[in-house]
């Protein structure tokens, strides 16, 4: 089974001839997209043949950017020290930003226009992008001056866009001193951090502390990317008008914030459900004040469920099919056409990710795959994505983009899936270790998202004012940590580095990536709780639901399964799902 993704169906490689020639076309584009903002910008005549030509030059200058950045990051992703890779991503970041300028000047003659409901019902293509526009009215009035906002896209090539790289650069390098078997090695940050799922208690604490260890090589750069990310965002979004980088945040997710605090009042109610969970873990595993963090993972009961790359692939496709034949023939198309990158090595970044390139009707997705059920439960979920993509790639590119929140919908449904069709069919013991799994990680999705959204918010709080060192940052995420976990955790036993190996801090364009995610599992329970009461009427139902998120607001995408998100009542009962298996597990435990 192949291990590595292939790309060829976006460009055999950068020596091809459709790869150079896209990138040439480059310059083209650019010249036109210009001449097109001036010739349209003129005067506010023929409006609707102007809105049009905007529309059809966008699905365009949308197909070339993709194709052409996609292939660049998606190799950077897995070499980040590839050198051609890193050439054409500065070429293709500076040739992107000169685009600023005549988008800004069109974006705000749209903001002009006075009668743009009237006018979209002139025309088809139009009705068709009715909400595309729409946005970008509501946004206009954040914009800057054309020339404002061309600097402020061509400074961020040496601003954010740069630390980003840097910080990717830092952590896919850094290797990992650690003793294994009486044998000193240097292995990548991702395979030690992968360890914390081990069953052995002592390589997981020993790769605890060599990762923490490991940190204090990077803790400076790392500490400078972040400052340099954060205090650009603040800069903008302070200048464009937002009362906030997190207004910013609920504005780009097409949420707001009645809906936002009705669910962190749920989850903070939630808590002390989750900490009793952490001390009974702790006190399974021979803790008595609380878990440390290097137990976190720790797989619970005898069982050795162990699964290579193949058996994950075949548990995920079969028990998708429990759900629907087009998700689990979705999943197997991914494998068989070598869509994923499966495992760790030197130079491929942490974590796991999907990239969803509408341009070819495709995904691509990153692993670093461990051979726990832990690493199952993560295909399944970033496969998800993927399928979330494949419900829009009959829509308008323009329609595909949908908000962060509801980019962990169908990912955080598909976990769901597995793991409730995986217990159906396990032993007693492993029943148990898929439930405890289960409540682990939605205790990562409330509890450790809780703490991250604690420590985001102090860091753009104390970023206004001045830069943070790394002594500061690792302190305001303990912080964050007792106040989230409590009791749940030993104190002596925490991870004051999240900051730096979680990549979401450092995405230059999205902030507080973290309340999306707590968003997705609970919007996502609540949709398990419609499927087991609708049946076999609810895969279409969903697939349409998937379908509309490009192209609403979020209150408006879940009315359509009759959920009110700005009813703390819906939260609390999807937590109460949760809290259900906890103490269900707290039962079984006894």
């Amino acid at each position: 089974m192949e291990l590595n993704w292939s790309l060829k169906e976006l460009y055999e490689s950068f020596e091809s001839d459709a790869f150079k020639k896209d990138v040439e076309k480059v310059n083209s584009f650019i010249k036109d997209y210009e001449e097109m903002a001036n010739r349209i910008c003129k005067d506010h005549e023929n409006q609707v043949e102007k809105l049009e030509e905007y529309i059809n030059k966008n699905l365009e200058k949308f197909n070339l950017f993709e194709k052409l950045l996609s292939f660049v990051s998606l190799t950077l992703s897995v070499d980040t020290k590839n050198e051609v890779a890193l050439k054409y991503s500065d070429i293709l970041e500076q040739k992107y930003s000169l685009l600023a300028e005549a988008d800004a000047k069109l974006q705000n003659w749209i903001g002009e226009i006075k009668n743009l409901e009237e006018l979209v019902q002139e025309s088809e293509l139009l009705k068709v992008h009715a909400f595309f526009l729409q946005e970008i009215v509501e946004g206009s009035k954040y914009l800057l001056s054309d020339k404002e906002e061309a600097i402020i896209s061509k400074m961020k090539n040496t601003g954010s866009n740069a630390w980003a790289k840097l910080r990717d650069l830092l952590t896919s390098t850094l290797m990992v001193d650690i003793e294994i078997e009486q044998e000193n090695k240097r292995l990548p940050l991702t395979v030690v951090r992968n360890m914390a799922y081990e069953k052995d208690p002592e390589v997981r604490k020993k790769a605890y502390e060599a990762e923490l260890a490991s940190y204090k090589n990077i803790e400076d750069g790392m500490a400078a990317c972040l400052n340099g990310i954060k205090g650009e965002f603040i800069t903008i979004s302070a200048m464009r008008g937002y009362k906030s980088p997190l207004e910013q945040s609920l504005i780009n997710s097409r949420m707001d914030e009645d809906s936002l605090n009705a669910m962190l009042t749920a989850m903070r109610e939630s808590l002390p459900t989750f900490r009793k969970y952490l001390r009974r873990k702790a006190e399974l595993l021979g803790h008595k004040n609380g878990l440390p963090f290097y137990d976190l993972f720790a797989p619970m009961g005898e069982v050795n469920m162990v699964f290579p790359y193949d058996k994950s692939a075949d548990f995920v496709e079969t028990n998708f099919r429990t759900f629907s034949d087009k998700l689990a023939d979705f999943a197997r198309n991914a494998v068989e056409k070598q869509w994923i990158d499966v495992k760790p090595k030197e130079g491929k970044i942490g974590g796991a990710f999907c990239s969803n390139l509408h341009s070819i009707g495709e995904s691509r997705f990153l692993l670093n795959h461990g051979d726990t059920f832990s690493d199952v439960v993560t295909m399944a979920h970033e496969l998800g994505h993927g399928y979330h993509g494949d419900c829009l790639k009959e829509e308008s590119a323009l329609n595909a983009d949908y908000p962060m929140p509801l980019a962990e919908t169908a990912s955080t449904f598909c976990e769901t899936i597995v793991k409730k069709a995986a217990i159906k069919t396990a032993s007693k013991e492993e029943a148990f270790a898929i439930l405890e799994s289960e409540i682990s990680d939605s205790t990562q999705v409330i509890v450790d998202i809780y703490s991250r959204f604690l420590f985001e918010s102090e860091v753009f709080r104390r970023r206004e004012e001045s830069a943070i060192n790394a002594q500061d940052l690792k302190e305001i995420m303990l912080n964050a940590q007792k106040e989230a976990y409590g009791e749940g955790l030993d104190p002596e036993y925490l991870h004051p580095y999240m900051w730096a190996c979680k990549p979401h801090y450092y995405f230059p364009d999205s902030n507080f990536y973290n309340f999306p995610y707590a968003f997705g599992l609970l919007f996502a329970k609540g949709l398990y709780a419609e499927y087991l009461k609708r049946g076999d009427s609810f895969p279409e139902e969903y697939d349409k639901l998937l379908a509309l998120t490009g192209k609403n607001k979020i209150a408006d995408v879940t009315k359509v399964m009759g959920i009110d998100i700005h009813d703390v009542n819906f939260w609390r009962s999807s937590l109460r799902i949760i809290e259900e298996d906890i103490e269900r597990f707290l039962e079984i435990s006894k």
